[in-house]
């Protein structure tokens, strides 16, 4: 749910998802006698019968074919373990390294409080994770362009209360300074054009596989596009219907 959010920063998505991933590989470690410690305690409450765990599990409860799995193991293995392993991996593909390096850069040229992120080595190194965009930019100079740039953004007036990178973008064209510090200009748009710099794209991610399950794997694109749109934005549709309903009763 916090990864969902509109306003989520980026540093602090990413070390939900390193929290994330740290309790998972502690859960995997030892989570397993706990998990089944609750369950036999749930089962007990609700006079539930439980297997023995060190007994002999029988697929499809056949015992005619001798079981060299206990119920322990295939619990455990073929289920605990296997879930965790799938939710691993789906964090590792959507922040590998590369990704999660090159998102934390970006957090560095964020304009909020007179940009006390802003680190000139964090978005030099930005530039290395794109070298073919910034192939004719020299190392120095781009550090002199830097230091240039955020001495003024920090003393102009005009770049007090931006609050995202769009805000920065729009501002620096406003301004003209996109064409003083044309490298700084390159890396907002770089950190603007990638899709998965956003928390918003997770959103959009997340919200596909509650309006396309497999039920709905015959969707089309457009009416998928569709229904994503006003579950993403359903708060937008709810007060556009408010403000209909109220102008039609009159009041």
């Amino acid at each position: 749910m916090a990864l969902q959010r509109c306003d989520q920063d980026l540093l602090n998505a990413l070390n939900l998802v390193r929290i994330a991933k740290l309790r998972l590989q502690r859960m995997r470690d030892d989570g397993c006698d706990v998990l089944i410690a609750k369950v036999f305690e749930i089962c007990k409450n609700h006079v539930i019968k439980v297997p023995d765990m060190s007994g002999p599990y029988y697929l499809f409860k056949s015992r005619r074919q001798p079981s060299t799995t206990s119920n322990l193991h295939h619990y455990k293995n073929d289920y605990f373990l296997n879930i965790l392993d799938v939710q691993m991996k789906e964090l590792n593909q959507s922040f590998d390294v590369e990704n999660a390096e090159l998102l934390h850069c970006m957090a560095y040229s964020t304009p909020f409080s007179k940009f006390v992120a802003f680190d000139v080595d964090k978005l030099v190194r930005m530039t290395k994770l794109d070298p073919i965009d910034f192939l004719d930019e020299v190392e120095s100079s781009l550090r002199n362009q830097l230091a240039n740039y955020i001495q003024d953004v920090r003393d102009d007036a005009r770049f007090k209360e931006l609050k995202s990178l769009g805000h920065l973008c729009k501002q620096l064209v406003a301004t003209g300074k996109h064409m003083t510090y044309g490298a700084i200009f390159k890396l907002v748009k770089f950190a603007l054009i990638l899709p998965v710099a956003t928390a918003s794209v997770e959103r959009v991610f997340s919200a596909m596989r509650h309006v396309k399950p497999d039920s709905r794997n015959k969707m089309g694109d457009q009416w998928l596009n569709d229904r994503l749109l006003t579950f993403v934005e359903n708060i937008y549709f709810l007060v556009l219907i408010l403000v209909k309903s109220i102008s039609k009763n009159g009041h």
